[in-house]
């Protein structure tokens, strides 16, 4: 069985992209640990705006993964190296987390991040914080019905003003 990871930046108030889906803010000059991470990982899940995001990037960075895109959408066109599902996510991501693998990179949106926290599926958090304030934006989590606890694993902090914070459900 795979954990489900959330690796992830936001800034310092919240937020993991601009109020229009900006992400020029966000540091790009180093890995932070993102190549030993995705050798631990063997499939990727994440939203629509977010898998839409991506695809600017030119290449699709995950071609060698197992990836699943969330979407209201019943009726979308079949796209190379993602698989779209419009179903229940929680129940979605329990059997997959009940098959063999490696662990499972959450890339979010918000909306995924909230779903998969309230019904406990997310075992780790790596977030990156950066030393910005937005002001306004696309929270890394939507607001949810419950408090949820974790357990401080390690921090580590870059020369740049980047903080790096981990953690395992509590």
């Amino acid at each position: 069985m795979g954990n489900v990871k959330l690796f992830i930046a936001t800034s310092l108030d919240g937020y993991i992209a601009g109020p229009k889906g900006e992400i020029d803010w966000l540091f790009t000059e180093g890995e932070y640990g993102y190549t030993a991470f995705m050798e631990t990982v063997d499939t990727t899940l994440m939203g629509n705006e977010t898998y839409k995001l991506t695809k600017t990037f030119g290449e699709f960075p995950y071609k060698g993964l197992r990836n699943y895109v969330f979407t209201r959408n019943t009726e979308h066109p079949p796209e190379p190296y993602v698989e779209f599902i419009s179903g229940d996510i929680a129940a979605f991501v329990e059997s997959l987390k009940a098959q063999d693998g490696k662990d499972i990179f959450l890339i979010g949106g918000s909306h995924i991040n909230a779903v998969l926290l309230e019904a406990g599926l997310i075992d780790e958090l790596q977030v990156f914080i950066h030393p910005i304030v937005l002001g306004n934006g696309i929270p890394m989590v939507q607001p949810t019905q419950t408090r949820h606890n974790w357990t401080f694993v390690a921090s580590k902090s870059y020369e740049n003003g980047l903080v790096e914070l981990h953690y395992l459900k509590g």
